[in-house]
């Protein structure tokens, strides 16, 4: 009896000592090294510390197991090379908006933000509940990427320009930094588009090789310093109503996560989408008094001719992006649908509410 109970206790001993053996490497395999990548600058208030905070909740929610690694546009790879070095594998994750990819897919410009389109709550409706995710999820993994949407910024102004924009007429010959398919409606209108990232766009600017720029409203801008080289800020902006950021992820190493991996992910993004949107609201009235108090900006809108003229140059732009191919045209339908539906029920809701709500009040 001696004998079985010391061999049975010598067996659990060696089980002890194996399992102690093996704990630190089966420890270290449980921690997935997250690379990710960002089109935005390095501490940059708005877009770049939203995409700070991100990479690092995701490796506080994950405790660790999901360690992130994450560097801003330049650091390891050039902002518009993001697309290419997740698709690739080198990289695990981008942080982005999709719409600087249109010239891979016209589909992409959807899943940020085009023309006369969805306002940021309008498109997380239609992300979240309208069948938006499951046509992201389409284009995407055509590409061999998964994105979710993980970040905000509102209804943007309609940009700086170093001239006044009286009539349509003054857009012929501008060069100006516009991306998506708003950059096409100012094609249309015989602007100039330019595609930069947000890094080089004041040099730009200031040198005087563009003559305007959109970015995306006070808070954010007032941080650019535009208002150096350019005084007039025009409302609103008929390209970026609202929309989203995009954490593009390589689909197979997504599809390598556990479910609550995925999930930790998922729940870090939809934080980070919520505060980032909340975060600038906050800020732009704080930032456009700024603007207007201390550096003379001008506040202009655009006249009803000149968004009458935007409005037909997008109609031109649509009918191009959905013969593009049936996935384009997929995708806008039920976009446009959508957004029928959505903003028909906001126009007598939030809308008519704001208005009369900012008549009764004055603002």
């Amino acid at each position: 009896m001696e004998r079985r109970k010391f061999l049975k206790t010598a067996g659990l001993g060696a089980t002890a000592a194996a399992a102690s053996t093996l704990a630190a490497p089966a420890l270290a395999q449980g921690v997935k090294d997250m690379v990710i990548v960002s089109t935005w600058p390095r501490d940059f208030p708005g877009l770049g510390l939203s995409a700070q905070r991100l990479a690092a909740r995701i490796t506080e929610l994950s405790d660790g197991k999901l360690k992130t690694q994450y560097f801003a546009a330049g650091e390891r790879v050039g902002a518009f090379d993001s697309f290419d070095e997740v698709a690739s594998g080198n990289a695990q994750a981008y942080i982005a908006a999709d719409y600087y990819w249109k010239g891979k897919h016209p589909g992409w410009a959807y899943f940020t933000t085009v023309p006369f389109g969805m306002t940021t709550v309008e498109w997380n409706a239609w992300i979240k509940f309208m069948g938006g995710q499951a046509l992201w999820d389409e284009l995407a993994g055509g590409f061999g990427l998964k994105c979710l949407a993980c970040g905000a910024t509102g209804t943007q102004m309609g940009g700086w320009f170093n001239k006044e924009i009286e009539t349509a007429e003054d857009l012929k010959g501008l060069k100006m930094r516009i991306p998506g398919l708003g950059g096409d409606v100012m094609a249309k209108l015989g602007a100039s588009p330019v595609s930069l990232p947000g890094g080089q766009i004041y040099e730009n600017l200031v040198s005087g090789a563009i003559d305007a720029t959109e970015w995306v409203g006070p808070y954010n801008d007032y941080f650019m310093k535009f208002y150096e080289a350019a005084k007039f800020y025009y409302y609103p902006g008929f390209h970026e109503p609202g929309g989203g950021l995009s954490f593009g992820m390589n689909k197979g190493w997504w599809e390598g996560l556990t479910k609550l991996e995925q999930e930790l992910i998922t729940a870090a993004c939809m934080e980070e989408h919520a505060a980032q949107y909340e975060e600038t609201v906050a800020n732009n009235g704080k930032y456009l008094a700024r603007l207007v108090n201390d550096h003379g900006v001008e506040v202009k809108q655009f006249s009803d001719e000149i968004y009458d003229s935007f409005g037909e140059a997008s109609a031109a732009v649509y009918e191009e992006t959905r013969a593009h191919s049936p996935l384009a045209k997929k995708i806008d339908d039920a976009f446009q649908s959508s957004l029928k539906e959505v903003g028909g029920w906001r126009k007598i809701a939030e809308v008519a509410f704001s208005v009369q709500r900012n008549r009764v009040l004055g603002i």
